[in-house]
């Protein structure tokens, strides 16, 4: 009879225990998850085509995770639609860590420009890591006659207004022009394109008289000549381009857009996966080689939590939102 009531107690115990760690938030499926994670090529989605700075930036983060992982790491661009495009995809992936989406702060902007997104900015993604800041530069090709970024500007009159290109509509870019044309008066005329690239190669061409693109895209052809730098639009001088003022520097104080860059996950993949992945990038942006790497692309790397960058991005959505309200930005 005692050893009867005993088993009883065991299995029951057991039971018990197995319920636990079943209702543990996903705990247990985390620690079962992670010590054998990854077994299969990792695909890191980005939502620009390739040559931007976006692009850059996964592939030498890609390349070095592949390393840190033991397991290839794909990058795939998916653009189009600012970003909405390969978002969706990653979004609607499966959350097991394989997919994993390389965003800047446009993630964030596009709530608040596009009235119709079919995927949740907020709610369909799972924050990793932030990975690097880097300022927008307003760049002109280096024989239109523009020194300063005031002589640009006064070229835009509401008769003929000062033709910008972007890296797309929603993006900090296109936010940035906006911006300048509030602070500044000037009548400004919005070119998007489908990635910095593609806006760089207009500029260099030619076709659009000014750009506002990333410093990482644009730094190869200011340090050859073929653009001049007219200003930057983070709070500080880029390390990158110490003589290049800020636009707040240029007689509109108080502007300032920085951008930041990082790896999403999609919602409800196991938190030792995501923190697998976030101590893993983490090393590598920690290195001086890729530091400096980073450094010379226009980059100013950074790590963080999976928890500070999720407050990071939830913060811009609702700063951003105000701002696209403000300055009347909306595309269906």
């Amino acid at each position: 009879m005692k050893r009867t009531l005993w088993l009883s107690l065991a299995a029951l115990a057991l039971a018990l225990s197995a319920l636990a760690l079943s209702t543990a938030g996903g705990s247990s499926v985390a620690r079962e998850v992670a010590p054998s994670w990854p077994t299969r090529p990792l695909t890191i989605v980005v939502t620009f085509p390739p040559g931007g700075g976006t692009d850059l930036l996964a592939r030498k983060i890609g390349a070095a995770l592949a390393t840190e992982l033991g397991q290839p790491v794909v990058v795939e661009n998916r653009p189009g639609a600012s970003g909405n495009i390969g978002a969706r995809a990653v979004a609607q992936a499966a959350p097991d860590g394989y997919t994993l989406l390389m965003v800047n702060s446009s993630f964030a902007i596009n709530p608040g420009v596009f009235r119709k997104l079919d995927f949740s900015p907020e709610h369909d993604f799972a924050a990793v890591i932030n990975v690097a800041f880097v300022p927008s530069v307003v760049v002109t090709r280096a024989d239109t006659g523009y020194a300063t970024l005031a002589q640009a500007l006064a070229r835009g009159r509401p008769q003929d207004p000062l033709a910008f290109a972007s890296c797309g509509n929603g993006t900090p870019q296109h936010l940035a022009g906006e911006m300048l044309q509030l602070a500044s008066g000037a009548t400004l005329q919005h070119v998007p394109y489908k990635g910095c690239g593609p806006a760089l190669t207009d500029v260099l061409s030619g076709q659009v008289p000014v750009g506002i693109v990333t410093a990482s895209s644009a730094v190869p052809f200011i340090n050859s000549g073929k653009l001049r730098a007219l200003a930057v639009t983070s709070p500080e001088r880029s390390l990158l381009l110490p003589r290049v003022p800020t636009v707040a520097e240029s007689g509109m104080p108080g502007y300032q857009l920085d951008q930041w860059h990082g790896l999403l996950a999609p919602a409800g993949t196991p938190a030792a996966v995501v923190d697998k992945i976030n101590a893993a990038v983490a090393r590598i942006v920690a290195e001086p080689v890729m530091r400096n790497a980073l450094l010379d692309l226009g980059f100013a790397p950074t790590a963080s939590s999976a928890a500070e960058f999720d407050r990071l991005v939830h913060a811009d959505i609702a700063r951003f939102a105000e701002l696209t309200r403000k300055l009347g930005l909306h595309a269906d």
